[in-house]
């Protein structure tokens, strides 16, 4: 556990829900209207999710001519061997209900002209199955329909919101089991929350890296919390660097994401001199899985000593950006890219944590009564490159289940907390040095050199003995998840998917395993690895 001031306030729910974005709130929606007594907790605003930035689409078998088992091959293609498939079957057949379930709450998708769901491609799909809300904006109206049929439902109900409160740790009985969290306030205030049930939905680790598609909150909380709880960790090595992020120098605001389905409606990537990038690469060009993609254009900037590539889309005209993508056009415009006329600098960077807390579709994970659900866990869906667009998916099945599951079963009395080894916190002045030996050294490109480096460095970061506050919690958190990936990157000696050693280049066969982490008494990270398996059990 972190060191925190004692307890301001205590309390006692039956279940625990941390995070606001798809998974969370469609968790929510059943406990709510099941009459649980409920507590959601939000880092920020109720809005502030990865959510809510998410312009990708969601994934399902929706047109006549295509096919469940053309999109689980698309799929287990992406994942290179990794995925567990019986999870990647469930998913996608349970994808078209999600949608569903979605238009029945409300959510505004694009239609055609003949009023049918306007489908769209994205990089690794063989077939036309992304659906859209407001060309590039899905993710936005996802988040404001799931608000909006539980802020109908939260009257009457026994569930209570709690904005801007952070998740310092998952509690543990006697038994090992999740009974409550400790959490932190905008006031910096302590309190500890008992529970029968918690429900890690906090998203990703994309701010481990200088540039990123993700909101400032994904700072790896929720995995670290679990790991510190004793929760096992998988394919943490396994991070998506998406290949087309806006290249300019406001890029640390925000990393502006240049959409996979612009690549979808044609656009090319080119370098310089206007030759395609993608050329001879991979037979599908453009519309290659992401982390083809990234490691050509690293490749090609390696090569020449260019800054970035080009994205063209300039023939697309007027109407087509101003219909099919306007919060791309507007962002880019802000930043002082016109894409109507002008190509568009872009270069990789940090967009989704394919690895997490090991755990089912039902979210249940190896920590009995602690759930993960979204990007935070690792289901065998997303093996070592997760396909476009199936990760709000996902979110919305597996935060669906596992709403249902609790609501019908939420009563487990919660035992009382027991004290665990406390860690020391770390130096928020070291974590733009984090930021920057991740960038140097985990990044699209990775070799034994850098990462024992890269582990050195980390090692050396400086230490603070007191109370956690905001700062101190997220370098802590950053710091925990670094050191898991760099010990994960370093064993998985080959090449696969969005892991890739300039040292070993090629795809091993003996590497078809999952490498799992805990955390043990010290806070370090323990390694053991075992073959993929078609279905993988976890604790109820």
């Amino acid at each position: 556990m972190l060191p925190a001031a004692p307890a301001a306030r205590a309390g006692r729910t039956d279940v625990v829900v941390v995070g606001t974005g798809a998974a969370g709130l469609s968790a929510l929606l059943h406990l709510a209207a099941a009459g649980v007594d409920c507590v959601a907790v939000t880092r920020g605003a109720v809005a502030d999710s990865a959510t809510a930035w998410a312009q990708g689409g969601l994934a399902a078998v929706w047109d006549d001519a295509d096919t469940v088992e053309a999109h689980v091959a698309d799929t287990l293609t992406a994942g290179v061997g990794l995925c567990d498939a019986d999870a990647v079957t469930d998913l996608v057949s349970s994808a078209p209900d999600a949608i569903h379930r979605l238009i029945e709450l409300g959510a505004l998708f694009d239609r055609d002209a003949t009023g049918d769901l306007d489908l769209h491609l994205e990089g690794g799909h063989s077939a036309r199955r992304i659906i859209h809300a407001d060309g590039d904006a899905t993710g936005a109206e996802l988040e404001r329909a799931l608000w909006a049929a539980l802020s109908r439902g939260l009257a009457g109900s026994r569930t209570r919101v709690l904005e801007r409160t952070r998740l310092v740790d998952v509690l543990t009985d006697a038994d090992g089991r999740a009974c409550g969290v400790r959490l932190l306030d905008a006031d910096g205030e302590v309190s500890e929350l008992l529970a029968g049930a918690v429900i890690l939905a906090t998203g990703g680790v994309g701010q481990l890296w200088p540039v990123t598609s993700n909101p400032p909150g994904a700072t790896g909380d929720g995995v670290a919390a679990a790991l510190r709880a004793g929760a096992e960790v998988r394919d943490l090595e396994f991070i998506q660097f998406h290949p087309t992020v806006l290249a300019d120098g406001a890029a640390e605001e925000r990393g502006v994401l240049i959409s996979e389905a612009v690549r979808g409606e044609g656009a090319l990537l080119v370098d310089d001199a206007g030759r395609r990038i993608m050329d001879g690469v991979h037979p599908l060009g453009e519309l290659a899985p992401r982390d083809v993609v990234s490691a050509a254009i690293i490749a090609h900037l390696e090569r020449t000593g260019a800054p970035h590539v080009w994205l063209d889309a300039t023939f697309f005209g007027r109407d087509r950006w101003a219909h099919h993508f306007p919060g791309i056009l507007a962002l880019c415009r802000g930043r002082g890219v016109d894409p109507v006329t002008e190509l568009i600098p872009v270069h990789p960077a940090a967009h989704y944590s394919c690895g997490g807390v090991a755990a089912d579709l039902h979210g249940r994970t190896s920590v009995p009564g602690l759930f993960a659900v979204g990007e935070v866990a690792a289901t065998g869906v997303q093996g070592a490159n997760r396909l476009a667009s199936n990760s709000l998916t996902e979110a919305l099945v597996a935060g669906d289940r596992v709403g249902a599951l609790l609501a019908a079963g939420a009563g487990r009395v919660a035992g009382e907390p027991t004290p665990r080894a406390v860690l020391n916190a770390v130096d928020p002045s070291a974590v733009p040095g984090i930021r920057a030996w991740m960038q140097r050294e985990a990044f699209v490109s990775r070799s034994a050199e850098g990462l024992g480096a890269l582990r050195a460095a980390l090692d050396a970061v400086p230490r603070v003995a007191g109370p956690v506050d905001d700062a101190t919690l997220t370098a802590a958190n950053l710091h925990t998840v670094a050191t898991v990936i760099a010990a994960a990157a370093a064993e998985r000696t080959e090449s696969r998917g969005c892991h890739r050693r300039t040292d070993h280049p090629d795809t091993s066969p003996g590497w078809v395993r999952r490498l799992s982490v805990r955390l043990d008494a010290g806070g370090s990270p323990t390694l053991s690895s075992a073959p993929v398996s078609r279905t993988e059990r976890t604790a109820a």
